[in-house]
């Protein structure tokens, strides 16, 4: 009598090889976005907190434009991605999105979202 075969076939290796390269690719396409949104963010919160209360939303950001060139995120300028107010307080609203082409036609599209403001980045510190 013949015993089956254990072990896996070239298919099933072909198989999980091409899964593990559209990985890291999906991988390589998304880090930098994410890594310039982590950046961005503490960017912000670092303004706001060294800054004075009273500062006005276009000196911040010009300030803002200043730390972007000085940190190398050189896709993005502060007043496309963001909204900056002042009511009783600095507030800032980040919302934009980044599309990275993926395979042929398909794009990875992230957004990226988030509200700041200079009282609770204060209390944070």
């Amino acid at each position: 009598m013949r015993k089956s075969q254990q072990g896996a076939s070239y298919i099933a290796i072909l198989f999980g090889v091409v899964l593990f390269a559209i990985a890291v690719k999906a991988t390589i396409a998304i880090w930098p976005a994410y890594w310039d949104d982590k950046l961005i963010d503490t960017q912000i919160e670092g303004l706001l907190k060294d800054s004075p209360e009273n500062i006005t939303p276009s000196k911040f950001i010009n300030k803002m434009d200043q730390r972007f060139e000085m940190n190398n995120i050189r896709d993005f300028h502060f007043k496309d991605i963001a909204q900056v107010t002042y009511k009783n307080d600095l507030v800032v609203n980040k919302k934009y999105e980044v599309r990275k082409p993926f395979l042929l036609n398909i794009s990875l599209v992230m957004t990226f979202e988030k509200t700041f403001d200079q009282k609770s980045a204060k209390q944070a510190q």
